[in-house]
């Protein structure tokens, strides 16, 4: 699948009120492909480590129905990296900014070092 059609599944993502899926069938995608990003999607959050969720797979339908498989190896991946990322981006603002608040104390402490000490 090409970058375009990628991108624009994962707006669909982060976009309004209506399901992922919905707003897939209203953009022209074919049923097989929507259930399957739909269940992807699902799966590949938690796979993630979301606990919300669970493992979808249609076997038969996803060993049969390439527009299914499409959808759910499309749905899969791009939903596993955004809650990949989700988690990074929470781990960086929950640690880098206690470094960074531990690197400005220390900071502090050396100029109040200095210049007691000529």
């Amino acid at each position: 699948m090409s970058r375009y059609w990628l991108g624009l599944c994962f707006a669909f993502l982060l976009s309004g009120c209506a399901t992922t899926h919905e707003q897939m069938l209203n953009h022209g995608y074919p049923p097989a492909y929507a259930d399957g990003f739909q269940d992807g999607c699902s799966s590949g959050r938690q796979a993630a480590g979301l606990m919300v969720g669970d493992f979808r797979k249609d076997v038969p339908r996803y060993l049969h129905n390439r527009q299914y498989e499409s959808g759910w190896d499309d749905g899969f991946r791009q939903c596993h990296a955004l809650q990949n990322s989700e988690e990074q981006r929470q781990y960086r603002d929950r640690y880098w900014d206690q470094r960074d608040r531990d690197w400005e104390q220390e900071k502090d402490r050396g100029a109040a070092r200095a210049y007691r000490h000529p």
